[in-house]
């Protein structure tokens, strides 16, 4: 019997902006994390009033985003939900952080592309907008998608999803 998901819980991040609250999650290295992860994100988007479209298109692209963390990248990953405004509209911003690509040569077998690879589309397909962004905590994979919920007006400063990012 495989060890329990020890997944720490998101926390407060205090962020440029007097309203801008980030949920944070560190993501045990394990194909089970993904589940638990998803779990305890559904219950953050529930507490930030997303509708039920909303809830589901962000799981899928949380799912996605992490899967491609976990399969392609070197541990560790994090993941950071953010409550955002871009051109005025409320926003959720999904971002996975890793430490960067697997080195080729290093044992693992390459992915089968018959069930690997259609994950950055799905995000793409979902996201408004959607990147990567090199930093010297590691690799950044982001995705802004539309919220139908009320993001207070006071959402300001980086949060603000510059174009380039």
């Amino acid at each position: 019997m495989a060890a329990p998901l020890n997944i720490v819980g998101p926390t407060t991040v205090d962020r440029p902006g007097p309203d801008v609250v980030d949920h944070v999650c560190p993501v045990p290295h394990s194909p089970g994390a993904v589940p638990a992860v998803r779990g305890r994100v559904r219950d953050i988007l529930a507490e930030w009033g997303l509708t039920p479209d909303a809830t589901m298109d962000a799981l899928v692209v949380v799912s996605e985003l992490l899967t491609n963390a976990l399969v392609h990248a070197l541990p560790p990953a994090t993941l950071r939900l953010s409550r955002i405004r871009v051109d005025g509209h409320g926003a959720l911003r999904v971002e996975v952080t890793d430490a960067g690509p697997i080195l080729a040569g290093d044992g693992r077998e390459a992915p089968d592309p018959d069930e690997h690879g259609r994950g950055i589309d799905i995000v793409t397909a979902l996201a408004a907008r959607c990147g990567v962004r090199v930093g010297t905590e590691g690799i950044t994979r982001w995705a802004d998608l539309a919220a139908a919920q009320h993001v207070p007006d006071g959402l300001t400063g980086d949060r603000t999803c510059p174009s380039d990012q």
